[in-house]
């Protein structure tokens, strides 16, 4: 009894701990309800109003910030199409229905390096613009559209493309305050206050519940809630390409600072450095954030049939086209990681240029750490605004919607196996903070959950190796192996308990297991390493057979 109460204290400070880390950006109830949201439909097709209607049964938005408008069914529409049917349809009824009030304000315009008396929004409602399945998703080039200065721009900036989330996200500003051709500079951009992201400053937060299917785009919101009601839990996987090349190197900053974020809020975090993006026989396993780049379609692990996104995870590849379609499950990146399951995500238009990209690292660290929206973090994220990115999931849904205590308490009343991967969080918070290995493979040890759970065994196996345990990180794996680990954390787990094997020389075992591994998965891109490695113990047991270890006295 004594032990159990000890054990429990551990646990509640550890939880305690982790409830500082978080308390101050973490509100106490779960679930923001859309009294800020307008939701936007497309009134020629019946699953748009599907898709908003099932939003704003989950988020209670009020009937009246419902919109419905006749617009064209094609993902790409005309620059006339878009002001003609969407912005100026939108903005009469945002001032109809007393969403927002309409002023005149003194306005710094960028376009005439002057300020001057300007129409634009003073009081509003609304921050967030929710587009439905089927409200179109990009403005082709008008190669008409005459606007003075133009030819004088960069030649890449001459261009007047631009995603429909980006430009109706200049909805509030006035005419004045920018031309249609190249970007407007988003002066929210890393922001790390909320109240910025207004109307009244100028800017919308335009979001869109949209992918291949309406049955996916209305997934996104559930799934959203599912993981503010129960945690955002999963592992985080990271693929930079190791360059120097100072035109691009800050790709790789941005995604290299997201899984400096993601490791220090708790997450297992795995980094790539390879040139490369992530091998075939690379098992994503229980996928809560990934950032990558740069492949021009989904290749490598997301290739499987069946990926293992958690509820409320966000993944992004970073690349020139990767939102060229949304609706496509095979072209692309946007529709693609919608169907294998992640819950939100962006992506570019037409072609963005590097700066004009969301910065990966920004977004992270507003959404995990300073307790930002999706969508407030997205536009927290962006430098450019009237450009090329799109925005993609539920803007309400938050990384850590309920404080860490009362989701312990919760868990624990209905022994979720969820669990486990809060005390995994707390685990990798003490790593980072310095905890020496000992003590947490100690602590691990003492907590019972770790003989059920397959995340936590697998843990304690990782720090048993760290440590020099040899014997004890093979018996944390195979206890792994026996507790119904997901399908790619066993290809993982029979991975490294393989590869243990070999280091420790147990050649005949781990021959044994390279073959169960080779006969039981088929369909594993990597049996060719499998084969080598099976090859090598092979060669091994040979080896012993003709000349067998000393014999001691």
């Amino acid at each position: 009894m004594v032990e159990r109460l000890q054990t429990m204290k551990r646990i509640l400070s550890a939880i305690t701990m982790l409830a500082c880390f978080l308390g101050a950006t973490v509100p106490a109830t779960a679930l923001l309800e859309g009294g800020e949201v307008l939701v936007v439909y497309n009134q020629k097709l019946p699953e748009s109003k599907r898709v908003a209607d099932h939003y704003a049964t989950v988020r209670r938005v009020p009937k009246d910030q419902i919109i419905g408008l006749s617009l064209p069914t094609s993902e790409e529409i005309s620059r006339q199409e878009y002001s003609e049917s969407l912005a100026r349809p939108l903005a009469a009824e945002l001032e109809k229905r007393k969403l927002w009030r309409l002023g005149k304000v003194t306005r710094f315009i960028s376009s005439t390096s002057d300020s001057r008396q300007v129409l634009m929004p003073v009081e509003s409602n609304i921050r967030y613009v929710v587009l439905c399945y089927g409200v179109p998703l990009k403005i082709r080039e008008d190669q008409q559209l005459i606007e003075p200065g133009r030819e004088k721009a960069r030649p890449e900036l001459q261009r007047n493309a631009a995603a429909v989330d980006s430009e109706l996200a200049t909805l509030p500003l006035p005419t004045e305050a920018g031309f249609r051709f190249g970007f407007i500079q988003n002066f929210t951009y890393t922001t790390t206050n909320t109240a910025s992201l207004h109307p009244t400053n100028g800017i919308l937060m335009v979001a869109r519940l949209d992918g291949p299917t309406p049955e996916i785009a209305m997934g996104l919101v559930d799934k959203a809630v599912e993981s503010e009601t129960n945690g955002y839990w999963g592992r985080a996987y990271f693929d930079i390409r190791g360059i120097s090349d100072t035109n691009y190197v800050r790709g790789d900053q941005w995604i290299q600072t997201a899984y400096e974020v993601c490791r220090v809020t708790g997450f297992e975090s795995y980094l790539d450095t390879d040139a490369a993006t992530f091998p075939a026989s690379l098992p994503l396993s229980q996928i809560a954030f990934y950032a990558g780049w740069y492949d021009a379609s989904p290749g490598g692990p997301f290739l499987a049939p069946h990926m293992e996104f958690m509820p409320g995870a966000f993944a992004y590849h970073l690349h020139s086209g990767n939102a060229a379609t949304i609706r496509s499950t095979n072209s692309a990146w946007v529709g693609p990681l919608l169907v294998k399951g992640t819950t939100c995500t962006m992506g570019s238009v037409y072609e963005p240029y590097l700066m004009g990209t969301p910065d990966i690292g920004a977004f992270a660290a507003r959404w995990l750490i300073t307790g930002f929206t999706f969508g407030e973090a997205a536009y927290a994220s962006q430098n450019c605004l009237s450009w090329q990115t799109t925005v993609v999931g539920d803007p309400l849904q938050r990384a850590f919607a309920m404080r860490p205590e009362l989701l312990q308490i919760k868990l624990q009343a209905i022994e979720s196996p969820l669990r486990a991967w809060m005390i995994l969080r707390v685990i990798n918070l003490n790593h980072v903070r310095g905890v020496p290995l000992l003590q947490l493979t100690g602590y691990l040890e003492s907590i019972p959950l770790t003989r059920q759970s397959a995340v936590l065994s697998e843990k304690l196996g990782d720090l048993n190796a760290a440590v020099g345990k040899p014997a004890s990180t093979l018996r944390c794996y195979e206890s792994a192996l026996e507790m119904d680990p997901s399908p790619q954390q066993r290809i993982r787990l029979m991975l490294k308990l393989g590869n243990e094997l070999m280091e420790q020389k147990k050649f005949k075992q781990a021959a044994d297991h390279w073959m169960n591994l080779y006969r039981k998965f088929p369909d594993y891109p990597g049996r060719s390493e499998i084969a080598v490695k099976m090859a090598l113990a092979e060669a091994g047991v040979r080896a012993e057979r003709t000349c067998p270890p000393p014999q001691h006295p």
